[in-house]
């Protein structure tokens, strides 16, 4: 919940998951996350980093809003004006 007191929902998207970069895994930026399933779920949810355990939707999951995760995190890059690794 922000200051503002708007509670924000995780769409479940993998966005989080693809985007930032996670050092915690070795994962580059706009890479997916090996642990990431077709679903765009966390196939190794109970054992995942801190970091990803202490992430939570924020007004970012709002702004980057789009109908497909490559969409999604399109919108992420394009918004901080960062490049994915290819």
């Amino acid at each position: 919940m922000t200051a503002a007191g708007k509670a924000y929902e995780c769409t479940k998207c993998g966005a989080c998951c693809v985007a930032p970069d996670i050092s915690t895994l070795g994962k580059a930026l706009g890479v997916r996350c090996p642990n990431l399933g077709p679903d765009n779920l966390c196939t190794a949810y109970e054992q995942r980093p801190q970091v990803c355990r202490d992430y939570a939707a924020d007004e970012l999951c709002e702004r980057i809003a789009a109908p497909s995760l490559e969409e999604r995190v399109a919108n992420y890059l394009a918004l901080f004006g960062l490049e994915a690794r290819r």
